[in-house]
């Protein structure tokens, strides 16, 4: 009996199911939209990170099952195996005769193989699904021996359609930053991996500095940007704006105004710790006043430590197109007010600078958590798994 194309169908998606890439596909889904809606409505993730947290811990888990059972479970994988072949034989034939139409006693030939695979894809068998395959792939070459490219041909066409998709998504859409130092902490920590959104400001000309047009929206106070250094720019940084375009700024000790108006700060703990690393990747403690500051009616929390240095720039005035940043760790930050690290002046950062706004810490590698005893103090920390670079502001005192 024929296999129906109901039957087919099944047994196609039954095997997706059974993929590596299954569980792996059903989490992204779920991460996007977490970060859609985190995006518009921030305090929703107080409840939606730990239900997002979870659903990563059982496709975790579906994914080990999967792993164990390719591995001890022989029939299991013969049979995928069998018909993963299969299927990217029908996939070819069914091109090569819509390209290459055969003639009537060929495609009688082939049609007739092909119906043979079918039955013996919908079967458990997977002997006689290879002695079908082997059957159709010699009528295949006999009939369309010149027009068959396979090999590396199919290989290197699916890798550059892989990669051209994952450029489009790397330049238009998200990318990954990993934090590399303290200066932002303790919104973003050492070792913490974020996603960058790319579109929300407008998307860069590649190569260039330029963003011929917004898609969303202007650069706004209280945004984490990722940007390149415009003082060094083969660095990338990751800093707060602070300032946009016309605003006069004066910074006196910990105290920030903006437009005249002192940026509202309540101290949370004398005695924050946090930690950093040295050059010989060593973790240190360090202990410092935390506090959380109030900008546009968002809140961020900032760090403040025995100022080594005083900054004496006063008044600024940010100039059109361009961004005034600093670094949560005020005192241990490479900001706009002493350069970006690499001038004596105060250095604003370009919009066309600008990367993309932080969203959200997708994987935390620092300092505690899972395996630091392993890994010299450093682990996975997954209590910063999925949280979002902005605050609610309805968050428990730490």
């Amino acid at each position: 009996m024929a296999a129906t194309a109901q039957q087919l169908k099944k047994v196609r998606w039954v095997e997706r199911a059974y993929s590596l890439w299954a569980p792996v596909t059903v989490f992204g889904l779920a991460f996007a939209v977490y970060l859609l809606i985190e995006e518009n409505s921030v305090c929703s993730y107080l409840w939606l990170q730990p239900l997002l947290k979870g659903f990563g811990f059982i496709c975790l888990v579906a994914w080990a099952v999967l792993v164990g059972m390719r591995t001890v479970w022989k029939p299991f994988k013969e049979l995928r195996g069998a018909r993963h072949v299969a299927e990217e034989l029908t996939d070819e034939l069914d091109g090569l005769k819509k390209k290459y139409p055969p003639r009537d006693k060929a495609k009688e030939e082939l049609d007739g193989l092909q119906s043979q695979l079918h039955d013996a894809m919908v079967g458990s068998d997977a002997g006689a699904l290879r002695n079908a395959t082997d059957l159709l792939d010699a009528a295949v070459d006999k009939h369309f021996k010149t027009q068959r490219k396979g090999g590396v041909f199919d290989f290197g066409s699916g890798f550059v359609k892989a990669l051209m998709v994952a450029l489009l998504i790397r330049s238009v859409l998200l990318e990954p930053f990993k934090i590399p130092s303290g200066s932002m902490i303790p919104t973003l920590e050492i070792g913490d991996q974020i996603f960058v959104n790319k579109f929300i400001y407008g998307v860069r000309i590649p190569f260039t500095n330029f963003v011929p047009f917004q898609i969303v929206r202007a650069p706004r106070r209280g945004d984490v940007i990722v940007f390149n250094n415009p003082v060094q720019p083969d660095k990338d940084f990751v800093k707060r704006i602070v300032g946009i375009p016309g605003d006069h700024i004066e910074i006196e000790g910990r105290s920030v105004k903006i437009n005249g108006v002192e940026l509202p700060r309540t101290i949370e703990a004398e005695s924050y710790e946090s930690w950093d690393q040295g050059p010989s990747t060593n973790w240190n403690p360090n202990y410092s006043v935390l506090a959380r500051e109030t900008l546009d009616g968002v809140p961020h929390y900032t760090l403040h430590h025995e100022a080594s240095r005083v900054f004496g720039g006063n008044p600024i005035t940010v100039p059109e197109k361009a961004v005034f940043v600093m670094g949560d760790n005020r005192d241990n930050s490479e900001d706009s007010r002493y350069g970006l690290g690499m001038s004596s002046q105060v250095e604003f950062v370009p919009y066309g600078s600008i990367k993309g706004k932080a969203m959200v810490i997708w994987l935390a590698l620092g300092h505690g958590g899972l395996f630091s005893s392993v890994f010299g103090g450093t682990g996975l920390r997954t209590d910063r798994f999925f949280l979002p670079v902005t605050m609610c502001g309805t968050e428990p005192l730490r």
